[in-house]
């Protein structure tokens, strides 16, 4: 059986939630395919629970390498028992996340496995004559969508943009096979050992992460003005995004960035404040649950994916929503 896999990431035993997010596209897959989808664990001591989580959303079968120098992702190791996978199953495609892991990982086997590998995907498909997978992502910065296949070559690899999906629901009802496979010893590779993980940049924020993001655009004017929407996600709780054409005035950082060229978002609530709504924008915010717009154009693209659409002054609009979140947390903490 040819199936499809996806590569499941974990941390202290827990699996991340991009390894859901993943699975979502691998069952669109594989019942078109009409195969079955499988995931690969390599990690140390995660729980049977967690292992089922994969079968409820979406797994068929799980693939679990469990041994403590798997804890932390060393490259060498895993893809040294990617590789011994592979030629024992012989998948049709592999799916990694476009995380830090998969796209240090998956070019790793791709080269080892003669396979072809396509980079940051936003769009899978299988194509009706061939079976190929067809594999669609931004190029030329973003200006035009590509879509790439592998015809020679198998397993069919790519790399999936975080955030680019949503989950599957929770189904406790499905049954699959939790599968705890045991690897050559030689496989482990001990030139390389983690001693600890150090954060940068104390002030870093992940957009991806965030579950509410103000973002915004070239309707700020000037980079000074992004104080307003500092305020207003300080009163939010929430991250400050922007649109490529406010990172490429140099107004905000990149890392801050919304879209194809930037980063996909799936907050909870998505505020944009005079971004016009290019299709690179929007692709990068479709799978967030609400969305609310502040623009002066009535036309603005923006205006026809929000759940709700303000026409009007953001110079006006912003100030008062801050005051209006002020004056609510001095009441709650008053009352």
């Amino acid at each position: 059986m040819s199936f499809v896999w996806t590569i499941a990431e974990q941390r202290d035993g827990r699996l991340k939630n991009v390894s859901f997010e993943l699975l979502s596209r691998g069952r669109r897959l594989a019942d078109t395919l009409g195969t079955s989808l499988a995931s690969i664990v390599m990690g140390s001591g995660i729980e049977q629970s967690e292992l089922e989580r994969l079968i409820q959303q979406g797994a068929d079968e799980v693939y679990y390498v469990n041994d403590r120098r798997l804890a932390d992702f060393v490259c060498e190791s895993y893809s040294n028992i990617m590789v011994f996978l592979l030629k024992q199953y012989h998948p049709h495609s592999v799916l990694a996340a476009a995380t830090s892991l998969g796209r240090t990982l998956m070019p790793h086997v791709a080269v080892r496995a003669k396979a072809g590998l396509t980079a940051d995907c936003t769009e899978l498909d299988i194509e009706a004559e061939t079976d190929n997978l067809l594999q669609t992502r931004p190029a030329i910065g973003g200006n035009i969508m590509a879509t790439i296949k592998s015809p020679y070559h198998r397993p069919q690899m790519a790399t999936v943009r975080p955030k680019s999906s949503r989950p599957l629901p929770a189904d406790p009802t499905r049954i699959g096979k939790i599968i705890e496979v045991s690897v050559p010893e030689e496989l482990f590779d001990s030139r390389v050992s983690v001693i600890g993980y150090r954060r940068d940049d104390e002030s870093f924020v992940n957009i991806e992460e965030a579950e509410i993001v103000v973002a915004g655009g070239r309707g700020l004017r000037k980079g000074d003005n992004f104080k307003l929407l500092r305020d207003l996600a300080e009163g939010l709780g929430a991250a400050v995004g922007a649109s490529r054409d406010a990172v490429d005035r140099g107004w905000i950082e990149y890392p801050r960035q919304i879209g194809l060229s930037g980063k996909t978002i799936s907050p909870k609530l998505y505020v944009a404040a005079g971004i016009s709504g290019s299709i690179q924008h929007l692709a990068g915010i479709k799978t967030a649950e609400t969305i609310v717009s502040i623009n002066n154009d009535p036309e603005a693209p923006i205006h026809r994916i929000a759940d709700f659409g303000i026409v009007g002054d953001l110079f006006e609009i912003i100030p008062r929503l801050t005051k209006r979140l002020g004056r609510e947390r001095k009441g709650s903490k008053t009352a």
